[in-house]
């Protein structure tokens, strides 16, 4: 009788990228590394890799559109995105027009950002301001986009007063 774990050692490298793509989007970077950690052979890896780009089972652009599109979602920035891809060996150009495809709304994904960490609350004090400043630039989103909304959100408690 053949025990399960003999049977995962003898699937080939073709076989458990193929697992490993049924299960989420992966880059080619991303397969191959985890392709090296369940020690496979690189030849065989980039060969199997191969096979199923040709097949378009594989490929960087979809998974660049599901991580844009995913991290948007999730309230991250342009600056955080392209990092991001870029660990997935997606070349900053190439995730540039991935953003642009997704046609954000910075100004929105910054205000719903704000709501979802600080409820309907206004920006009181500058240091209050600053926090808020601080806690957007960490997501990856650009300074001049971040000033405009918070600086907005300021005006309108000033006109409330």
């Amino acid at each position: 009788m053949v025990r399960r774990s003999d049977e995962k050692d003898k699937a080939s490298a073709y076989d458990r990228a193929l697992g490993l793509l049924v299960r989420r989007e992966h880059s080619a970077r991303e397969l191959k590394a985890k392709l090296a950690l369940r020690g496979l052979d690189a030849d065989d890896s980039a060969e199997a890799l191969a096979k199923l780009q040709s097949k378009d089972f594989q490929s960087d652009a979809r998974f660049g559109e599901m991580l844009v599109r995913s991290r948007l979602e999730g309230g991250y920035g342009e600056r955080w995105i392209v990092a991001e891809l870029r660990t997935h060996g997606i070349a900053d150009d190439k995730a540039h027009e991935l953003i642009a495809a997704a046609e954000p709304d910075w100004p929105e994904l910054i205000r719903r950002q704000l709501r979802r960490r600080y409820g309907g609350k206004r920006p009181g004090d500058p240091g209050d301001r600053n926090k808020r400043a601080a806690f957007l630039l960490r997501r990856g989103f650009d300074a001049s986009t971040i000033r405009l909304v918070i600086s907005a959100a300021g005006s309108e408690d000033s006109e409330a007063d």
